[in-house]
C-alpha cells in the first residue's frame, strides 16, 4: 500500500531542498526522521513536517504499521516564481527570482503475501480434446 504526502507551495529553492530529499530516499521511516532531526537545514525541517504528515495518514487513514513503513520516493517539485526587482546603476532594474517547491513524499507499507492457487492445468487438459482423437471419433 502507498501513502502519499504533499506539502505545496514552500518557499524555499527547489535545488536546495533535492539534496535533502536524495539522503532519505529508500530508507526505513525511523532513520529518516533520525536524519533530518539533525540536518541543520530549512528543508530538512519542511521535509520532516511532510514526513510525519504521511505517517500519521498511513497509520490512521489506511491502518498501516508505522515501524514496516520505507520511503519510496521523495520528488521535489518546482512551484511558481515570485518575480521581484532591484534597482541597479543607471536606472535599470535587476532581477530577482524567489522560488518556491512542492515536496511529495511517497511511503510504502510491507506487502502482505498473498496465498497463490495452484494452476489448473489439469482442468484445462480434460476440457480439450487432442485433435488426433476428435478426427478418430468423427470417423
Amino acid at each position: 500500500m502507498e501513502v502519499t504526502s504533499t506539502t505545496k507551495f514552500v518557499r524555499l529553492s527547489p535545488k536546495k531542498a533535492r539534496d535533502v530529499a536524495r539522503e532519505i530516499q529508500g530508507l526505513p521511516v525511523s532513520n529518516a526522521l533520525d536524519i533530518l532531526t539533525f540536518t541543520p537545514k530549512k528543508a530538512a525541517m519542511l521535509i520532516g513536517k511532510t514526513l510525519k504528515t504521511a505517517i500519521a495518514d498511513a497509520e490512521n487513514n489506511f491502518s498501516l504499521d508505522t515501524s514496516t513503513l520505507t520511503i519510496k520516493e521523495a520528488v521535489i517539485g518546482a512551484g511558481p516564481t515570485l518575480r521581484r526587482h532591484m534597482p541597479r546603476a543607471k536606472g535599470s532594474a535587476g532581477a530577482i527570482l524567489k522560488r518556491t517547491s512542492h515536496i511529495s513524499i511517497t511511503l510504502v507499507g510491507a506487502a502482505t503475501e498473498k496465498k497463490k492457487r495452484a494452476p489448473k492445468k489439469a482442468a484445462a487438459k480434460a476440457d480439450t480434446v487432442p485433435a488426433a482423437t476428435a478426427e478418430e471419433a468423427t470417423a
